[in-house]
C-alpha cells in the first residue's frame, strides 16, 4: 500500500501523505455506483479510496463535527476514518453492507477513542489536584511531578480556549507533535501554528505568575 488519503474536500485542509492519482473518467465512461467503489476499495483499488473520501468524507465529517464542533478534533477523526478504513480494507465485507454504512462504524470507533483521550487526561489532571491537595502541609510546595502539574495547568487553560488554538495545544502538548507536524497535520500554515502556541504560552506564563504571586500575598 502506498497511498494514503486524497486531498481533503474543500474546508477540510490538506492531508498528509498522498500519492493516490485519481484520474477522470474518460468521456463517456460512467462514474462507477457505490457498490462498486465498495467492491473496489476493498480490493485495495487507490482510486476507490479517492472516490470514497470524494463522496463520504462530508458524511464522516459532520459525525466528528457533532460530536467536536468544527476543529482540528473534527478534521483529525476524518483523516483517522479514512486511514483506519484503508488499511483494515481486508475486513470490509461489501456483500454485508455499503461502504459509507462501514465508514460510519468506523467514525464512531475513531469519535470514542478521542472521547477516552480526553477523559484520560482529565483524571491524570484530578489524580495530581488530589495528590497536591493530600501532601503534607509543612509550608513547603507539594511534591507533585512536574510534568504532571504542568499538564494540569495546561489542561485548566485549555477550557479557555477555542479552536483552533485548543487542537492546536492538545497536539503540542499530549500528541508531542513539532510545529511542522501539527501544521501537516492539520493543514494550518505553520507560521500561524507557532503563532498560536506562542500566545498561549505567553497566557500561560502570565497565569503562572499571577498564581505565584496570590500564593505569596
Amino acid at each position: 500500500m502506498t497511498g494514503v488519503l486524497p486531498p481533503r474536500t474543500a474546508g477540510l485542509g490538506s492531508v498528509r501523505g498522498v500519492t493516490s492519482d485519481p484520474r477522470p473518467a474518460p468521456p463517456g465512461a460512467a462514474e462507477p455506483d457505490d457498490a462498486e467503489v465498495g467492491r473496489r476499495f476493498a480490493a485495495g483499488d487507490e482510486q476507490a479510496l479517492a472516490l470514497a473520501y470524494e463522496r463520504w468524507a462530508g458524511q464522516v465529517h459532520g459525525m466528528a463535527v457533532r460530536a467536536f464542533g468544527s476543529g482540528p478534533d473534527a478534521e483529525d477523526v476524518t483523516q483517522q476514518t479514512f486511514i483506519s478504513a484503508w488499511t483494515g480494507r481486508t475486513r470490509y465485507r461489501p456483500e454485508q453492507g455499503p461502504l459509507p454504512a462501514w465508514l460510519t462504524g468506523v467514525c464512531r470507533h475513531k469519535i470514542a477513542d478521542t472521547w477516552a483521550r480526553r477523559d484520560r487526561l482529565r483524571r491524570e489532571a484530578e489524580a495530581a489536584i488530589s495528590q497536591a491537595q493530600a501532601a503534607p502541609g509543612d509550608g513547603a510546595t507539594p511534591a507533585v511531578d512536574t510534568a504532571v502539574a504542568d499538564r494540569m495547568l495546561v489542561l485548566d487553560e485549555l477550557d479557555r480556549l477555542g479552536q483552533p488554538q485548543r487542537g492546536i495545544i492538545e497536539l503540542a502538548f499530549f500528541a508531542d507533535l513539532t510545529h511542522a507536524q501539527i501544521a501537516e497535520q492539520t493543514g494550518i500554515p505553520l507560521g500561524t501554528v507557532k503563532s498560536h502556541i506562542r500566545r498561549t504560552l505567553e497566557r500561560l506564563r502570565t497565569r503562572l505568575e499571577v498564581d505565584g504571586a496570590a500564593l505569596t500575598a
